[in-house]
């Protein structure tokens, strides 16, 4: 009998396997975080993968995974078991620069599912080191316009003998560039090779140029802007920051079919022009001249007599890395909403979204017609168009005509941001159709959405991506639109977290905190914006350099990558030890900081309800946050030593805040919100003490009619501190506040981006000062964090981190019947919702494979899990009963939990 029933368990499994009803496969194959990247300068790759189970509870128990370099194996793993599907580290033989590998896995699951081998995924290495590169430095040949500075345009012919195997193009340049082969312009990338601490860090860009070319005569070409290089940025025509001259460094390397190689390169042979460019500048944008661009310049037919020479610069290899992160890239492609005249009698298109990038336009006129377009994110009260508050930024895109059939212009070297321009010049012609804003930021994969029963609240999140989309252009800065567009570190800092459920910003962080490191002074200073175009002496602000911490820490939290932190860990001990050197008797009281940037004063403020934060104070708690961090990852990088050490300043340091600002009986020296969240997010205050500091933010908030007071550094902990103690309903009223100061109030006010200012507009259309006033600035998104991992509650549980073990714990309330969320994780997307419907709560949950959760259900009454009152289900298991929660254990699968509030 026993011998029957394990043939028909056989034949049943084997009947199952066939129909495919139980099914294990792998995809989405990464390799150091991208899919079949092309130039990656790691020596030591790191890959992962996702696992699809159609069954619950599957868990990964071993993989196999292949790399080949052609058919040659460099790697075979062999099976390795092992639960580990993410940043598993290549050890094979060693790579070789500019070499294309294809790699295969296949994994075993834990109810004896083995997967077909996955699709094949590529890799392709970039230059390992300077010796790589063949290619010259070159520069103009002739003298420049100095005043102007136009575009700089350089060509080469060269010729391709056989058929062509593999090509890859290898660029980068002083100041922006952009290439091309034979007229089409290489890659899909704008704004190359970005922004980074040039000259340390400049970065490279691979592409895969095979399809380009073709047998006989084929033209390189490459146009040149000032950009960041040397371009202004900062304040008072601070120009050249990097250097004088534009520069363009090219090589591509070419495998015929019969395995022959031969190189192409930028050298003496090149030749150098102007062309339409006229002017090019970040702040001030593009003038084109059509009639001064010489056609088919960068094909084969162009005579190239009347070009200059080029000049070889000697610029070096050193500094050169491979590009690290996504290219910045077009996106949405938005038609204007309407068209209309001002009282002013100004022509004006609306885009309906405060959006980044520029417009492209198509246009039919005379030669020497122009076209003039100004950028503006607001109309003023009277429904004029409004610049003043870009100050020194003239935003511009100018066109002249060439009069040739209809024409098509957009910038290059530039860009705004805006939702209405204004139409100048001589044409006189509008038609909406002929204007189209393009998006650009940088390629960063979506990775989170929420939603809930509130509109004006959907409306917040949607402001928050595009606040982050118009802001992450290759670094994060503060604003995209007026004379500054700088990479702010307490905007990055307060807004990491939030930024990393909406995108995926691992490869971003990673690469933008290498630029910290390499601009943090010699004695840890951490400057206010990165790249660092302001000076040595902007630095050392707390919360502002405290992004040294806390960003590769987030990083950390969300992504699961160790690498991060090892490759921070110096630049975070570092800061840690400027304030160290800094403090008397453990107190951090000196020094310039900007303190709670930004929070409420109340014009005409005669009682004194403006809300001043003891700076000081500020900065000890930011300093006791940092050293935590330290001591983490001290913890994860077993740096024992460190953990000792640090453990016990961390208790000095909270003991001298104490004493500095805290009375006997609890009270702060600053009673203000951003005070007591500090004080109570950072663990500053003795335990006994904690739950009455709360009760006083409490106060606090309900003195101000419950309204928050914080400003930049204060606000992104205030709801999180409240629902910790207790006080969800605080929490949520003051999401839901609509009146000034509060999150919805500029949403009521029709934003569609986040301000700079709580009140940048007043409720009668009129503007706080001009000479500070974004209406683009993504800092007060930060409540987004709030919202994903509280209202919805996808976060990790206690002590896990990149989402291999996950909480689901929602804070629900009146105030909203629904709310929805989901993550893409590097094991498989996370999503959780909840429904009250009537004394009803529904919550439907999905943990993806190779995963376990922590579930929170917010019922302990007449419940269901997946319409069953008693739990049959293997994966599923209940542990207890807390604070009004039934708490469960599961495995990977979609739950549905319904019970009586």
């Amino acid at each position: 009998m026993h011998h029957m029933k394990k043939t028909i368990a056989c034949l049943l499994m084997a009947f199952i396997f066939l129909n495919g009803i139980a099914q294990t496969t792998v995809s989405e194959m990464l390799c150091e975080n991208m899919i079949n990247p092309i130039g990656i300068g790691e020596k030591k790759p790191r890959f992962t993968w996702k696992i699809n189970a159609t069954a619950p509870s599957t868990i990964q128990t071993a993989y196999e995974l292949i790399v080949r370099k052609g058919k040659q194996k460099v790697w075979n793993t062999g099976k390795v078991v092992s639960a580990q599907s993410v940043f598993v580290e290549f050890e094979g033989l060693a790579l070789e620069p500019d070499t294309k590998y294809n790699w295969q896995v296949r994994v075993w699951d834990n109810h004896g599912n083995t997967s077909a081998w996955s699709v094949q995924s590529t890799f392709q290495t970039a230059f390992f080191d300077s010796s790589s590169w063949q290619a010259k430095w070159i520069g103009i040949g002739f003298e420049e316009d100095k005043k102007n500075r136009p575009a700089q345009y350089f060509r080469n012919n060269i010729n391709i003998k056989k058929d062509v195997l593999q090509a890859t193009a290898y660029i980068t340049s002083q100041g922006m560039y952009e290439a091309s082969i034979n007229g089409s312009k290489i890659g899909n990338g704008y704004l190359t090779p970005g922004w980074t601490s040039y000259k340390k860090r400049l970065q490279y860009q691979v592409y895969d140029v095979a399809s380009y070319l073709k047998k006989g005569n084929n033209t390189l070409g490459a146009v040149l802007g000032n950009g960041w290089f040397r371009g202004t940025l900062g304040w008072s025509n601070n120009v050249d920051i990097y250097g004088k001259e534009l520069g363009l460094l090219m090589q591509v390397n070419v495998v015929y079919a019969d395995g022959t190689k031969e190189v192409f390169t930028t050298d003496e042979n090149w030749k150098s022009s102007y062309g339409a460019i006229l002017s090019n500048e970040i702040y001030h944008g593009e003038e084109i001249d059509a009639r001064k661009d010489q056609t088919n310049w960068n094909l084969p037919i162009f005579n190239a007599t009347n070009w200059k020479p080029v000049k070889i610069l000697n610029s070096g290899y050193k500094h050169l890395i491979a590009t690290e992160n996504e290219l910045i890239t077009s996106h949405e492609k938005i038609q204007p909403i309407k068209i209309f005249t001002t009282p002013k009698g100004e022509r004006v298109l609306d885009f309906g979204q405060n959006l980044v990038g520029w417009v492209k336009i198509k246009v039919k006129g005379n030669s020497g017609d122009s076209i003039i377009i100004k950028h503006a994110e607001v109309l003023d009260k009277f429904g004029n168009f409004y610049i003043d508050n870009m100050r020194s930024a003239r935003t511009t895109a100018k066109y002249i005509l060439s009069g040739k059939n209809t024409e098509e212009f957009e910038p290059h070297f530039t860009f705004f941001g805006f939702r209405y321009i204004m139409v100048e010049g001589s044409i006189t012609e509008i038609k909406p159709e002929d204007f189209t804003a393009i998006v650009l930021h940088s390629n960063m994969n979506p990775s989170g959405s929420f939603s809930s029963s509130d509109p004006l609240v959907n409306q917040l999140q949607q402001n928050i991506q595009w606040g982050q989309k118009g802001n992450f252009l290759d670094v994060p800065t503060d604003c995209p639109q007026r004379d500054e567009r700088l990479g702010w570190t307490g905007d990055a800092q307060v807004f990491s977290r939030t930024a990393a459920f909406n995108y995926n910003v691992h490869n971003f962080f990673n690469k933008w905190l290498k630029d910290l490191e390499a601009d943090q002074l010699q004695n840890g200073s951490v400057p206010f914006v990165i790249p660092n175009v302001l000076g040595a002496g902007a630095s050392g602000s707390a919360g502002w350099a405290d992004v040294a911490t806390i960003a590769p820490w987030n990083m950390y939290l969300v992504y699961g990558d160790k690498k991060v932190l090892e490759n921070q860990y110096a630049s975070m001990k570092a800061w840690v030890g400027f304030m160290e050197q800094n403090a008397k008797n453990d107190l951090w009281n000196k020094g310039f900081h900007f303190g709670d940037w930004l929070f409420y004063r109340p014009f005409d403020d005669n009682d004194g309800r403006a809300a001043v934060t003891d700076k000081y104070m500020i900065a000890q708690c930011f300093y006791a946050n940092s050293i935590q961090l330290l001591i983490n990852a001290a913890k994860v990088l077993d740096k024992n030593e460190d953990v000792s050490f640090y453990t016990d300043r961390l208790k000095n340091v909270k003991d001298a805040y104490v004493k500095e600002y805290m009375t006997s009986t609890g009270r702060l020296v600053s009673g203000t919100q951003t005070a007591y969240v500090l004080a109570l997010q950072f663990d500053m205050l003795p335990e006994n003490l904690r739950q009455s500091a709360a009760d006083r933010l409490v106060e606090n908030i309900t003195s101000y009619n419950t309204h928050l007071s914080t400003g930049f550094l204060g606000t992104p902990y205030l709801c999180e501190v409240l629902t910790k103690f207790g006080k969800v309903d605080v929490a949520y009223k003051l999401l839901m506040q609509k009146t000034f100061p509060s999150w919805l109030y500029p949403v009521k006010m029709g934003a569609t981006t986040i301000w700079e200012r709580w009140g940048g507009m007043h409720p009668d259309s009129t503007f706080e000062p001009a000479s500070m006033n974004s209406f683009n600035h993504y800092a007060y998104g930060a409540i987004g964090d709030w919202m994903y991992r509280a209202v919805v509650g996808i976060d990790n549980e206690e002590g896990s981190v990149g989402y291999k073990k996950i909480r689901i714990k929602p804070y629900i309330i009146d105030t909203l019947t629904n709310a929805s969320a989901s993550l893409e994780t590097y094991f498989g997307r996370v999503s959780n919702s909840w429904k009250i419907n009537g004394k009803q709560i529904v919550m439907e949950t999905s943990i993806p494979a190779n995963t376990s959760a922590v579930i929170y259900y917010p019922s302990q009454h007449e419940i269901s899990v997946n319409g069953k009152k008693e739990i049959s289900e293997a994966g599923i298991k209940f542990l207890r009963i807390e604070n009004g929660y039934s708490v469960y254990e599961v495995g990977s699968g979609a739950y549905r939990f319904e019970g009586n509030r």
